[in-house]
């Protein structure tokens, strides 16, 4: 069974959490001024790479609360777990 860190409750296994998207997705501060391509981008154009990608997961059967996690999709293995609001582990490094 794969085991998660939940930032605020520790290692949990993967059948409490639910996964919520990509993370890091700014909404337009002003939507009302884009463009309907721009606003359809916003909503439902998202990253799919393979390799390390920031995700937003939920702990729907313990705290309740969301959560950013680096997972790398070709192994499935998770990198790091941070709290919304936290910056990116390695962001500092990384372009």
């Amino acid at each position: 069974m794969l085991l998660i860190e939940c930032p605020y409750c520790g290692e949990r296994p993967e059948l409490e959490f639910v996964y919520g998207g990509q993370a890091h997705v700014a909404r337009p501060a002003q939507p009302a001024a884009v463009s309907a391509q721009q606003w359809a981008a916003f909503l439902y154009q998202r990253a799919n790479i393979r390799g390390v990608h920031a995700e937003r997961w939920r702990h729907t059967h313990g705290c309740g609360r969301f959560f950013n996690a680096l997972r790398d999709t070709r192994t499935d293995h998770f990198l790091a777990t941070y709290r919304i609001g936290e910056p990116r582990p390695g962001a500092e490094t990384s372009a």
